[in-house]
């Protein structure tokens, strides 16, 4: 009985599986906690110690009194701890911590990183999977950079890079000036923002152009420049999933890193027309004061979607439409950088080099020298259609190889992709047309004026433009029924009535079937005799209203209306001739006594 109730009074601890009493081992729990800590803790700065400087001092005891008055600090250790202690490693998952690797692991590691294996050439040789992750410009050692790093192109086999789960132009995005092509108006060698650019004396821009044109590219460019100096820190967001309250941290990080580090910060936000007025009045102070560097980018017009405000401290930069030639120089470094080789006209072979880098490829793929042309035509100056349409056609062509689908063409590793390849996985499924953006004024003002100017096959094809792209077709009814009133008017009666049964018709059948009746209105009204007498006229009359100095004159009695006794004693309609009553002309004052005499029709503004 007396041995079960010592039994009963000894706990175990769950650190060092000792025994002690009940009423001691609350604190010895605490002490042992506190030494296995400290202990680890010591472990681990002694590894990185080894690592990065020189060794520490060794203990001079024995490894078994090494390893209990080692690893407890001095005056901490607990005699009772000394005797019924176990080995370290027995510890409870629970009370464990997360321990640092041994110090043979860790070398293993970092050797493993810092001294690669080389093959008998000295190169650096790569695991079957780190070839198929690898970029197309690999770091090569440069005596002559600043950096020590330049980016050399290294041609692998295309289903490398195409099987990395990234679309090929994100692959390809230039990472300096030299390779970006098609935006020399801007950046090109004596324009003023690439002689800032080489000074690192970068201003707050606003960069706008249509989609695939180089806005991102050229941030990150900057970006890439700005980190080389090491004096600039560059942050991107994007207003399409940043909040206000990301803004604001980011700016408070700029403001201390500028204070403390003496570094500016450039903040580029992509897509700001996202960001509504509100929020973008968030940067005016800091722009203003010069705590971040401002790059936006966007499609729309600044003028409409971006703050006057933000818009007076930024520098706009338009970008333009990539070129047929841009997109061909474009194109042509993807096929240099995936190795495919070039193809010429029928019966044609170029690039034999390209043949010969990649002989050794599981897959040799060609392309014809036309297939890159019809990409260039068709994707519209979009630089990321283009290359991604490239890919496209290239990853189906191999697939198929692969899987025995095609016959090969030539040898059985040629795999070749042609013009019909392209145009299959090129589809021109939409036209550049935004409907509530800068595309759609644009192109309803090219309508107008074609129609206005009597050019019966440039009004077609902008509205072909408009139709084509999704524009609501009574939209553009209402619009002609406008021109037949301002631009035709009486010189040919008719075309109201025929524009009104244009919106009508349209309004009853909807599209595709009333884009024949907008054509028919169209080549009616750039075929009318054109005038514009009455909206001059009408024009007129509201520049003198904005004019009037004073109250505005008052209607004459005679022209008044009196149908009570008292507005007729009063003088209401006294005077007043009924022109029917006469069989000849009436004369008669219209206007108020001010304006007697002015001919609308002729008068100009400055007349008053």
């Amino acid at each position: 009985m007396a041995q079960g109730t010592g039994n009963a009074d000894s706990v175990q601890c769950p650190v060092c599986l000792g025994d002690f009493e009940a009423s001691v081992i609350n604190a010895h729990l605490d002490n042992c906690l506190l030494n296995d800590a400290q202990s680890q803790a010591s472990n681990t700065d002694r590894d990185i110690a080894t690592e990065s400087g020189p060794p520490p001092k060794k203990c001079r005891i024995s490894s078994e009194s090494a390893s209990e008055n080692c690893d407890a600090p001095a005056g901490t250790a607990n005699p009772e701890s000394k005797v019924h202690r176990a080995a370290p490693s027995s510890v409870f998952t629970m009370f464990q911590r997360n321990t640092a690797p041994n110090q043979s692991e860790r070398s293993m590691f970092f050797s493993s990183k810092q001294t690669p294996s080389t093959n008998s050439k000295g190169g650096k040789r790569t695991s079957p999977e780190e070839k198929d992750l690898i970029s197309p410009y690999q770091l090569k050692y440069d005596g002559t950079s600043t950096s020590g790093l330049t980016q050399t192109p290294t041609c692998l086999p295309a289903h490398s890079l195409l099987d990395s789960g990234k679309p090929l132009a994100e692959l390809m995005r230039p990472s300096n000036l030299e390779e970006y092509f098609g935006q020399n108006k801007v950046v090109g060698e004596s324009t003023l923002i690439r002689s800032l650019l080489d000074s690192q004396e970068i201003p707050s821009m606003i960069l706008w152009g249509p989609p695939g044109c180089g806005k991102t590219t050229l941030a990150h460019i900057i970006a890439s420049r700005s980190k080389k100096s090491g004096s600039i820190r560059f942050v991107t967001l994007s207003a399409t999933s940043t909040s206000t309250s990301e803004v604001r941290e980011v700016i408070k990080q700029s403001q201390n890193e500028l204070r403390l580090c003496k570094r500016k910060t450039i903040l580029f936000i992509d897509e700001i027309h996202r960001f509504n007025k509100s929020q973008q009045d968030t940067f005016l102070p800091h722009v203003e004061s010069g705590i971040v560097t401002l790059i936006g980018a966007t499609t729309e017009n600044p003028s409409f979607q971006v703050n006057a405000a933000l818009l007076s401290r930024c520098r706009v930069l338009v970008l333009e439409k990539l070129s047929v030639e841009a997109m061909g120089a474009i194109l042509r470094r993807a096929a240099d950088a995936l190795g495919l080789q070039l193809l010429g006209p029928p019966g044609v072979r170029g690039d034999e080099d390209s043949a010969e880098r990649t002989s050794g490829s599981e897959l040799r793929v060609l392309i014809e020298q036309k297939a890159l042309d019809t990409i260039a035509h068709l994707c519209d100056g979009d630089a990321r259609v283009g290359l991604n349409g490239l890919q496209l056609a290239v990853q189906a062509r191999i697939s198929a190889a692969r899987l025995g689908q095609t016959k090969p063409a030539g040898t059985s590793q040629d795999v070749l992709v042609q013009e019909d390849h392209i145009k299959e996985g090129l589809q021109r499924s939409h036209i550049l047309y935004d409907k509530a953006g800068e595309e759609h004024y644009n192109c309803i003002s090219a309508l107008h004026k074609s129609m206005r100017g009597s050019h019966t096959n440039a009004a077609l094809y902008w509205l072909g433009r408009m139709l084509e792209g999704g524009e609501d077709p009574l939209y553009v009814a209402r619009r002609l029924v406008r021109f037949a009133s301002e631009d035709v008017g009486l010189a040919d009666p008719a075309a109201l009535p025929q524009a009104v049964s244009a919106f009508q018709a349209c309004h009853f059948i909807g599209m595709p079937e009333c884009e024949v009746i907008l054509a028919q209105c169209v080549v009616y009204l750039a075929r009318a005799p054109k005038s514009v007498e009455v909206y001059t006229a009408y024009s007129n009359v509201k520049a003198c209203l904005r004019n009037q100095r004073g109250p505005l004159p008052p209607v004459p009695l005679h022209l008044r209306n009196a149908p009570t006794r008292l507005m007729k004693d009063l003088g209401y309609a006294k005077g007043y001739k009924y022109n029917p009553a006469f069989s000849e002309p009436v004369e008669q004052d219209y206007l108020p006594t001010e304006l007697r005499g002015v001919d609308f029709f002729t008068w100009e503004p400055s007349d008053l």
